[in-house]
């Protein structure tokens, strides 16, 4: 008789071991389903992600759109955690959740229980969509979601799978909702008519591939205006009808370019896709080159676009020059851009990391930051951001949580990228004014951070951790010999029972 194949149980999660789970998952009928993620979200040097659970992007990307319901199948403290998480961001919607134990996950009545949910809550009164997202043990027991209906009383149903061991990190979660949808919108438009999006301008429309500061797409559609062109759809949308207008584009502009999914529905759909964006002199050069050609603008336009803005970035960056070593390293899939803005300004940027993996969509921004003097780490651990960090020892730091705790440990100004660098303008003439004053005011801040480091030096930490401590606590004489010894003792005594 053959061995049964693995199956996820309740409890068990991504922590279950990637092997195992992606095993359970093909052995449950999934192996389309991780074949397909595999080859979107190659894997890094570390088998889980380093942060947040990565459906926490995907979840991002349904709660931002008008119209659309959520509901997760996962193990319950998943669920938790993905809803504080969400509504910790500022998420004022209500998110669904299909409970399950172990004899409805072997029987097969949880996929029962979603189809009943779904049908419950697809009323076209308050809903265009309803995204069900399976979570790690749902995917790894093979739950299909695809069987659901993909209508109900005209009310769109959208299942997916993000499971911790498939989709590296919650950027690229992102682009699994992102991608389905406009897969799904792609089709209703070769099918037939569809709703026509709001503000629609007449004007031929750029596509803007990523999550940008609000001011980013007036400033990226000052510079498209010469050329006769529209910053158009931001994709992922807002609503679903968005869509329809983000495929209806001249040229796609891959800003972040780990969308996968996403630039494939819109190959699919006839339209090219530019990588990098208009980041300092160069970058905004190449870029409006790029755009030009991908939408078949004039050359004499392409010139007149460059000679509008290139000038004016010059000075700007000339006023807000950064004099200082800067590391950088985060999971939007912004980072190279940010380093790239930040050489042109003055600094020196020896270092940049993302946990987002290597695409076509980046290569110009690596190529050029490789050119001056800068090490690209793709699919970047959290150690190898710190042992670059430990080696440049530089004036600012840019990084994730644990990295800026580590680098103040240090005495080291850092910055949260994604609260900080992120909620700034990156593109065109408001992005080359805005890094300097914030490097600026940290960076002042390096002799108050050496100082605080001396001060404290020795207290806080390991066994002098906590509370109370009048002066800097010290061992009673012979403590440490005497639980030597114990500790000694007690590895015989176990070897011996043992034996």
């Amino acid at each position: 008789m053959d061995a049964l194949p693995p199956r996820a149980t309740e409890g068990s999660g991504c922590h279950g071991g990637r092997e195992t789970l992606d095993a359970a998952a093909r052995a449950a009928g999934k192996t389309a389903v991780m074949d397909q993620l595999m080859a979107d979200y190659p894997r890094g040097p570390h088998d889980q992600p380093q942060s947040m659970c990565p459906a926490f992007g995907s979840l991002r990307v349904g709660l931002r759109m008008r119209r659309v319901a959520t509901i997760l199948s996962g193990s319950a403290c998943c669920v938790y955690g993905l809803t504080f998480t969400s509504h910790f961001y500022g998420a004022k919607r209500t998110v669904g959740y299909v409970p399950f134990n172990s004899e409805t996950l072997v029987t097969g009545k949880l996929f029962e229980d979603i189809r009943e949910a779904v049908h419950e809550i697809a009323k076209p009164e308050d809903y265009d969509a309803v995204v069900i997202t399976n979570l790690c043990v749902p995917t790894a027991s093979g739950v299909p979601l695809e069987l659901l209906p993909k209508e109900i009383n005209g009310v769109r149903i959208i299942g997916i799978d993000v499971p911790g061991f498939g989709v590296p990190t919650h950027a690229e979660a992102k682009d699994v909702l992102a991608g389905a949808m406009l897969r799904y919108a792609r089709n209703e438009a070769e099918a037939g008519p569809v709703a026509r999006p709001r503000n629609l301008t007449d004007a031929r429309r750029i596509t803007l591939i990523g999550e940008l500061f609000p001011a980013d797409p007036v400033g990226i559609g000052q510079i498209l205006a010469p050329m006769g062109l529209a910053a158009g759809a931001q994709a992922p949308c807002r609503e679903w009808r968005d869509m329809y207008a983000a495929l209806d584009c001249a040229a796609v502009a891959a800003l972040h370019p780990f969308y996968t999914a996403s630039v494939r529905e819109f190959r699919a759909a006839g339209r090219q896709v530019v990588g990098s964006g208009p980041v300092g002199v160069d970058g905004t050069a190449d870029w409006i080159e790029a755009i030009g050609l991908a939408a078949d603008v004039p050359s004499a336009q392409r010139e007149a676009a460059r000679q509008a803005v290139i000038p004016a970035i010059r000075g700007v960056l000339a006023k807000n020059s950064v004099n200082a070593r800067i590391t950088v390293s985060g999971y939007e899939g912004s980072e190279l851009l940010v380093a790239r803005l930040l050489i042109e300004a003055g600094a020196e940027v020896p270092y940049v990391g993302t946990a987002c993996p290597r695409t076509e969509w980046s290569a110009a921004d690596a190529d050029w930051l490789k050119a001056h003097g800068c090490h690209v780490q793709y699919r970047a651990s959290l150690e190898q951001d710190l042992a670059a960090m430990k080696e440049a020892k530089p004036d600012l730091a840019l990084g994730t949580t644990p990295l800026v705790q580590k680098a103040k440990e240090m005495g080291t100004p850092a910055l949260y990228f994604t609260n900080m660098v992120s909620a700034r303008p990156l593109f065109g003439i408001a992005g080359a004014a805005s890094m300097a004053g914030i490097v600026a005011a940290q960076t002042r801040g390096r002799e108050r951070f050496g100082r605080m480091v001396s001060f404290f030096e020795g207290v806080g930490t390991p066994d002098g951790a906590g509370y109370g401590f009048r002066e800097k606590p010290t061992d009673p004489p012979g403590f440490r010999e005497r639980q030597r010894k114990l500790r000694a003792a007690k590895a015989k005594a176990e070897e011996a029972v043992g034996s």
